[in-house]
């Protein structure tokens, strides 16, 4: 194998300015980062309002929310991209649309569509989740709460909530990093994050071990983080007997 190693390809300088090649990996970072906490943010409240319509009394209201998981969870997360990103702006009324493909950048627009479908495609998944929480909470619980006169807001809000969303919290950290992992896929709609940037650098330096290697180890890092994080929590929140719970 005639390859010539080089891992310190990072310090290098990319013939403009100053900058090396480590500056765009930051870079690509910081875009990482931006669209994971978007799209995690509108996963989180979408699902958790999905997931709370799932298990509602209401047919209709149980209908919408089983439609949208059905639609948003077996359409892959790249065909969403590109219908968010190619599709969607036409539809746009005329001013919204000339604004958004003559005002914004074109790595803006990218990185807006890229994180509301990410964050649609997750809550899907994240419905799913808070339906199965709320579905563990005794039954016995929910008709003490009925017979104390709660509302069917008050029983969710004081009785059903509190417990399922700290008995999901395993599962959730699950979906947390993968919504880290899935955030590569942007750089196929054109967000300069980090698998972009790990490209690009690839093709100027053709030291495609090492960079691919670093930026495996950066999501690594990454989740680890994250999962450590979510360990804490569930530590911090756990109830004797649920499922993130002591015996």
């Amino acid at each position: 194998m005639n390859y010539s190693w080089n891992w310190g390809v990072l310090f290098q300088s990319t013939g403009i300015g100053d900058t090396t090649y480590l500056n765009w990996v930051i870079t690509g970072l910081g875009w990482l980062f931006v669209i994971a906490i978007i799209a995690w943010s509108i996963a989180m409240v979408l699902g958790s309002i999905l997931g709370i319509m799932r298990t509602l009394p209401s047919p209709a209201a149980r209908g919408i929310a089983t439609a949208y998981v059905t639609i948003f969870r077996n359409i892959p997360l790249l065909i969403q991209l590109f219908i968010w990103f190619y599709v969607v702006p036409n539809f746009l009324p005329a001013a919204i649309k000339s604004w958004w493909m003559n005002d914004l950048g074109a790595n803006t627009t990218a990185l807006i569509s890229a994180s509301i479908g990410l964050g649609l495609f997750t809550a899907a998944r994240v419905c799913e989740q808070v339906r199965t929480g709320i579905e563990a909470v005794p039954a016995g619980q929910i008709n003490a709460g009925y017979a104390m006169g709660f509302s069917i807001t008050q029983l969710y809000r004081y009785v059903i909530l509190p417990q399922s969303f700290r008995t999901i919290l395993p599962p959730l950290s699950s979906e947390l990093t993968n919504c880290v992992k899935n955030t590569s896929v942007a750089s196929l709609v054109g967000v300069a994050e980090i698998i972009s940037q790990m490209k690009t650098i690839s093709e100027y330096t053709q030291n495609t071990i090492e960079i691919y290697t670093y930026v495996t180890l950066a999501f690594i890092l990454i989740n680890i983080c994250l999962i450590a994080f979510m360990n804490f929590l569930e530590k911090r929140f756990r109830v004797p007997g649920l499922i993130a719970g002591d015996k």
